[in-house]
């Protein structure tokens, strides 16, 4: 009688069990069948662009390298697909420019069709906050790491060891500075404060060709600009169009130029003229369309670039042409700039900078301009071949440690 209790028992526990396992169990399928709640888009872009960290010299250093393995796409799923066309800016540290920039973007027709990669030698949240808020297309932004703020005391930075610039060699010799023995072409050495720009040029064009995940494959052309640029609201028409009169026109036409230094004078007689020319430093260095065919021309010439003895990226570039390239680099022309320049301070400027009255004179001339863009006609102006054009150099690229340093960046990027 007693066993019969206690098997009783026993298959009743056992059936209690097996019910109260088996509503655990539907409970704990129905919770993992619910869907994960992800976080806004906002929030996931707002987190991966607030990464970087301003603290100290070595968390800003962490914070390029991983930025620049990371390359955070901003805006990419309000924007899918490939690219039509590729704005490189090289960002430095004057962020009212910036802004002026950002603007005449936004404003720019098929904005959306863009991606624009923020290339930048200085680092501050002033800066970031500016293209952090940018909504309007794709973009990357990608850090110089060799900049002199992540190496404010040693090279390539300005190391106290240095020499001073005016020092003779043979007085800077018996001091035992770092750099006695290099002088530049005049006797004059390195400062750092001028070496950075072209350093950065040739770092960002090997960046952008070579390691941008996002250009993978891309076979266009990229426009490279600076911070203190801007461009008209019809910038992509007459890309489109100069694109087309490459291909009928000027099929050795190696680069294109959509800027020039004219301003927006005689805008409505050139709006849409096009001419090609022989590539100079003082006219086509602004909106420069470059293919990554002429990247592989100007890599070809890695070693004569990052020894020629001009602190200039653009100089250094018209005596590749036609000397370290055989056949000088042909451009064609926009010559109704789409490409402004706004500075008036900067390394070459040094009267202080007065942006406000930049914005104004640039808002007056595109009042007066309106009516000439978007042209439905383009009229192309051949020139002939290019010539290579000699020039005096300008030193200041005389210290060897800037040699190889510049000659590395293709080795480890």
């Amino acid at each position: 009688m007693r066993f019969r209790l206690l098997r009783r028992n026993l298959i009743a526990f056992l059936l209690v069990s097996l019910v109260v396992f088996i509503l655990m169990y539907t409970k704990f399928a129905i919770v993992s069948d619910k869907p994960h709640e992800t976080p806004p888009l906002e929030t996931i872009q707002t987190t991966a662009l607030s990464n970087f960290q301003y603290r100290s010299v070595m968390d800003m250093r962490t914070s390029v390298y991983d930025s620049n393995f990371k390359q955070f796409v901003q805006n990419n799923d309000k924007f899918p697909g490939d690219p039509e066309v590729v704005i490189v800016v090289q960002v430095h540290n004057r962020p009212a420019y910036l802004k002026l920039l950002v603007q005449s973007l936004e404003n720019a027709a098929d904005v959306h069709k863009f991606l624009v990669i923020f290339s930048h030698d200085y680092f501050s949240p002033e800066i970031a906050s500016i293209v952090q808020g940018i909504n309007f297309c794709k973009v990357l932004q990608i850090y110089f790491p060799y900049s002199r703020q992540l190496y404010p005391d040693e090279f390539p930075g300005q190391d106290p060891k240095d020499c001073p610039r005016d020092i003779a060699k043979a007085d800077a010799i018996k001091s035992g500075c770092l750099n006695a023995e290099h002088p530049d072409s005049y006797g004059h050495y390195r400062e750092a404060s001028i070496t950075q720009t072209k350093h950065h040029w040739w770092w960002k064009l090997h960046f952008v060709w070579e390691r941008v995940q996002a250009l993978q494959g891309f076979s266009g052309f990229s426009v490279f600009i600076e911070e203190d640029n801007y461009i008209l609201p019809d910038f992509y028409h007459i890309f489109k169009g100069m694109l087309e009169h490459r291909k009928s026109d000027c099929p050795d036409c190696d680069m294109l130029a959509l800027g020039n230094h004219d301003g927006l004078s005689h805008f409505q007689e050139f709006s849409g003229k096009l001419e090609t020319a022989s590539w100079l430093s003082t006219k086509h260095n602004i909106g420069m369309g470059i293919s990554r065919e002429v990247y592989y021309k100007l890599m070809g010439c890695n070693n004569e670039y990052c020894t020629y003895d001009d602190y200039n990226w653009d100089w250094t570039l018209q005596n590749l042409s036609g000397m370290c390239i055989s056949k000088p680099l042909k451009v064609l022309v926009a010559r109704g700039s789409r490409v402004l320049h706004t500075g008036d301070c900067g390394l070459h400027q040094k009267e202080a900078c007065r942006p406000e009255l930049v914005q104004t004179k640039v808002q007056e001339s595109l009042q007066q301009a309106k009516p000439a863009l978007f042209p439905q006609t383009f009229t192309v102006t051949d020139h002939g071949p290019a010539q290579h054009t000699p020039h005096m150099k300008n030193g200041g690229w005389g210290d060897i440690r800037d040699h190889a340093l510049c000659k590395n960046y293709a080795k480890r990027l």
